[in-house]
């Protein structure tokens, strides 16, 4: 669904994309900190399914609705999340969508889905790292080390591995028969 597709159907891969994220957001395992979601799966898919700049803007659409008040993340909305630890893995979402519609644009191969798939881990995980070191020092008072940050916000990434080969299947399927 890229960009050779007409308006409405971007319009609507686009809503249903940051829609499926948000459901994803539901469907979770709490853990302090950093709950484990399904997120991550739908956000590599709508880079992939829609490219990199409406894969992109499916996110940004998804964190604005979240901002704006609709309690579509994993533990609630609100201006008021942008304090929150896991803040930062929001960010990443938008960045990785983009990442993985642009490693995979027009690339129908195994290794470059699986590319993609790692890089958008990364693009996800460095800036979650980064603000929930922050949020806990500085916005929760929770003095912490970058020891105790790293084990807090790597805890869903084993999920997220066993997950990447189901994602990696699903995207390159489903690329293939748009």
């Amino acid at each position: 669904m890229h960009e050779h597709k007409r308006p409405v159907q971007i319009v609507v891969g686009i809503g249903l994309m940051a829609a499926l994220t948000a459901i994803g957001a539901f469907l979770r395992i709490p853990l302090p900190y950093v709950p484990i979601t399904l997120q991550t799966s739908f956000v590599y898919l709508s880079g992939i399914l829609l490219g990199p700049k409406y894969g992109m803007f499916s996110q940004v659409i998804y964190v604005t609705i979240g901002l704006v008040g609709f309690p579509i993340f994993a533990e609630g909305g609100g201006l008021h999340y942008v304090l929150k630890p896991s803040f930062g893995y929001l960010l990443g979402f938008i960045f990785a969508a983009w990442t993985s519609g642009a490693i995979t644009k027009n690339r129908l191969s195994f290794l470059n889905h699986t590319i993609a798939a790692l890089v958008c881990l990364f693009v996800i995980y460095v800036p979650g790292i980064i603000w929930l070191f922050i949020a806990m020092n500085y916005f929760i008072g929770h003095s912490t080390t970058w020891s105790t940050v790293l084990t807090l916000g790597l805890s869903p990434l084993p999920k997220d591995l066993i997950l990447l080969p189901i994602n990696i299947y699903l995207g390159l399927k489903i690329s293939r028969n748009l």
